[in-house]
């Protein structure tokens, strides 16, 4: 492997052009206060990375680049951290900070999808486990990412969670529908952008891309959609089920999406009901999940 790259100040600005998802403070803040230890624990923060969707992004975002030159596009954000350094990654972070501060309103806004996304990741590397997925990275990382386009539509549009509370209150045909007929876009096309700029690799794109088009993907096209991303797909609304993701960032009591396809996702990954139940449990059981019951 070639000797890592140091990244200067030319670098770091090229980096974060574009489009960014603002870095959670209380993140910045633990990094901090590692990096002012007089051995600071590399993989510790790591770990403080891999629980925010901005800094996982842009480390990701770099290792993948032409600079470093990997063979295949990296999805295990502890991974790159090493790769990168800690001069580095302090260099981004610091970058990411000053170019997205926000007021206290936008930060309150954004705990919901901040608390989800560390969450739903979580979930998703625990079934990928639980069913035989070969990837575990690639499912944490798609939990962690799929709804990156919620923080840049909250910071354009002053009535974004009252969309969101409606598309998620009246899913149909799609989450996303709502979304299009009042803003003309959704967080699903956003986020497929911003995963692009970030260079994850394709499959994941689509999936984030795609994510809220389930019904038809587990019904109407289920023999013709690609089996790799099905698969992620299935784990993700799992996920995202398990986390109560329609209560915490759509503010409604009924997952109507699952209750539209969760029978025909769960008979796709070799799941029963009960298998189902029994993972929900054990992520209620380590403080992951929302109210951890699952609606039959």
């Amino acid at each position: 492997m070639n000797p890592t790259p140091i990244l200067d100040d030319e670098h770091i600005t090229k980096i974060l052009q574009g489009i960014t998802v603002p870095p959670q403070p209380q993140v910045i803040v633990d990094i901090h206060m590692e990096q002012a230890m007089p051995n600071p624990d590399i993989q510790r923060i790591g770990k403080l990375i891999s629980q925010d969707v901005g800094l996982s992004g842009t480390i990701l975002k770099v290792v993948n680049s032409d600079l470093f030159g990997l063979k295949n596009r990296m999805t295990s954000i502890e991974q790159a951290v090493q790769i990168l350094g800690l001069q580095s990654i302090i260099r981004i972070m610091e970058g990411l900070s000053i170019k997205s501060e926000m007021n206290d309103e936008t930060i309150v806004a954004l705990g919901s999808f901040w608390d989800s996304a560390m969450d739903i990741a979580s979930v998703a590397a625990t079934i990928a486990r639980a069913i035989g997925y070969q990837s575990p990275d690639r499912a944490y990382c798609l939990g962690l990412f799929h709804n990156c386009g919620v923080p840049l539509l909250y910071r354009a549009h002053a009535n974004y969670q009252a969309v969101l509370e409606e598309s998620y209150a009246n899913p149909s045909p799609r989450v996303i529908d709502t979304e299009n007929t009042q803003l003309r876009t959704n967080h699903a096309v956003v986020g497929y952008f911003v995963a692009k700029s970030w260079s994850l690799p394709a499959d994941l794109c689509e999936v984030i891309a795609e994510h809220h088009s389930v019904e038809n993907i587990f019904r109407n096209q289920a023999a013709s959609y690609d089996h790799g991303k099905k698969t992620l797909m299935a784990i993700l609304k799992m996920s995202e089920h398990i986390c109560r993701l329609h209560q915490t960032l759509g503010n409604q009591e009924v997952d109507h999406e699952w209750d539209a396809i969760g029978t025909d996702l769960l008979a796709y990954v070799g799941l029963s009901d009960l298998d189902y139940d029994d993972i929900t449990a054990q992520m209620e059981n380590i403080g992951i999940s929302g109210s951890g019951y699952y609606d039959h």
